[in-house]
C-alpha cells in the first residue's frame, strides 16, 4: 500500500512538473504585448532601460504597463538559471518578441546605437558643442575647463587639443561625452604612433607631439585636399631654415573668442603663444583636431623649394619658391582677386579675413 501511495505520488509530481515546464515555456515564448500608439512608424517598441535599473524592477514596470501578461514565469525562470546581468540603454522590441528573446537582448547589450560625426579640423570645443547639442548624450565635462577634461583623459598637456581623431563614433542612450572623448583619444594615440613609426626621414620634429601640431596646422590650412602634402612641404621647410611659419590659423586659434572673422595686422603683432609670425618654430600645442591625412603629409611632406603659397579664391594655394614670386602671386590672387564674386582667401573651415591681412 505504501509503496503504490509513493508511485503515485511521484507520478503526481512528475505530471505536475512537467506541466509547471510546458506552462513556463509556453509564457516565456509567448509574443510580448504592445498597443498601437507604443509601436513607431516602422513597428518598433522603444524599451529604455535606465542605469541601475534591476531586472526584477524593470520586469515590475513592463507587467504595469501590460507589455508583459504574466511576470511570475518571468521571475521563475531568472531565478531556476542565475540569468539576469543586463546593460542599461535602448532597445528596440518588435512583436515578435518574447520575455526570452527579451532577456537575451538585454544580457547581450544589443542596444539601440547612435552616430555623430566629428570632420577633420574642428577645435575641441567645436566637438563639445556638438556633444552638447545632441539629446542622447549625458554630459560629464561641461563646466570643466580644458585641463580638468585633459586630467580626466589621462593626456599629459594641459591643453588636450589635438588629441582626439575625427572620425564618426557610435554610442548609446546612457553614454556621455567623457565616453565618447575617450574613445576619440585612444584613436588618436593609435593612429599617431602607427603613422610616427611609418613617418620620412629626417623630419624637424623632436616627438609625435610635435607631428601632431604640423598636422593640426596643415588640416586648417588645407582646402584643397590634394595640397595637404604641398603645404607641409612649405612648413617642414621653414622650419629647417629656419623661417617663421608665419600661418594665420594659429593666430586665429591664440585669439580665442576674441576672434570675430577677420584677422587684422594688429592681430598679426600682437604676442601670443599661438602667433607664428612673432614666434619661432610651432605653436605649444595643436590647434584643431586633424585626420589621417593631414597626420600622413606632416609626416610625409612633399618635396619641392616653395616656401610660401597665397589663396587663389578657390580655395586652392599658388605656391611660391621666392619672396618676390610670393609678393607678384599676392597682387594677382589677392589684391585683385578679392573683386571677384565668390572669391575666398581661406579654406572653407577658417573665417575670411580683412583687406589689411599680411600674407604668408
Amino acid at each position: 500500500m505504501l509503496r503504490r501511495f509513493k508511485v503515485f505520488a511521484f507520478c503526481v509530481v512528475l505530471v505536475a512538473s512537467v506541466a509547471t515546464l510546458f506552462a513556463l515555456d509556453r509564457e516565456l515564448n509567448r509574443p510580448l504585448v504592445f498597443e498601437p500608439d507604443q509601436l513607431s512608424a516602422e513597428g518598433a517598441f522603444l524599451l529604455k532601460v535606465p542605469k541601475g535599473q534591476t531586472l526584477s524592477a524593470l520586469v515590475g514596470d513592463l507587467k504595469r504597463r501590460e507589455v508583459l501578461r504574466y511576470d511570475l514565469p518571468f521571475r521563475l525562470f531568472v531565478k531556476l538559471t542565475g540569468r539576469g546581468n543586463i546593460r542599461a540603454g535602448e532597445y528596440h522590441l518588435s512583436r515578435d518578441d518574447t520575455p526570452l528573446s527579451l532577456l537575451d537582448k538585454l544580457e547581450s547589450g544589443e542596444v539601440v546605437q547612435y552616430r555623430i560625426t566629428f570632420p577633420e579640423g574642428l577645435t575641441l570645443r567645436e566637438w563639445l558643442a556638438l556633444m552638447a547639442g545632441d539629446e542622447g548624450i549625458e554630459t560629464e565635462v561641461t563646466g570643466l575647463d580644458l585641463s580638468q577634461i585633459a586630467q580626466r583623459l589621462g593626456i599629459e598637456q594641459a591643453n588636450p587639443e589635438g588629441w582626439f581623431a575625427a572620425d564618426t563614433y557610435n554610442y548609446s542612450a546612457g553614454d556621455s561625452d567623457l565616453d565618447i572623448l575617450q574613445k576619440a583619444h585612444r584613436a588618436m594615440e593609435i593612429l599617431l604612433t602607427d603613422l610616427w613609426q611609418q613617418r620620412a626621414e629626417n623630419l624637424p620634429y623632436a616627438s609625435p607631439y610635435e607631428a601632431l601640431i604640423m598636422a593640426s596646422i596643415v588640416e586648417r590650412e588645407t582646402g584643397v585636399a590634394a595640397e595637404r602634402a604641398q603645404i607641409a612641404g612649405v612648413f617642414v621647410r621653414r622650419l629647417r631654415k629656419p623661417m617663421r611659419l608665419q600661418t594665420d590659423p594659429t593666430v586665429i586659434y591664440g585669439l580665442g573668442e576674441r576672434y570675430q572673422g577677420n584677422i587684422t595686422r594688429r592681430h598679426l603683432r600682437e604676442p601670443t603663444p599661438y602667433n607664428t609670425y612673432t614666434i619661432d618654430g610651432l605653436p605649444p600645442t595643436p590647434i584643431a583636431n586633424p585626420g589621417a591625412d593631414a597626420l600622413e603629409a606632416a609626416l610625409h611632406p612633399a618635396d619641392g623649394s616653395s616656401l610660401y603659397f597665397v589663396a587663389k579664391g578657390d580655395g586652392s594655394h599658388q605656391f611660391s619658391a621666392t619672396l618676390a614670386e610670393h609678393q607678384a602671386a599676392v597682387r594677382r590672387y589677392q589684391l585683385a582677386g578679392r573683386k571677384r564674386t565668390g572669391y575666398r582667401s581661406a579654406p572653407a573651415q577658417n573665417q575670411s579675413t580683412s583687406d589689411d591681412e599680411s600674407q604668408l
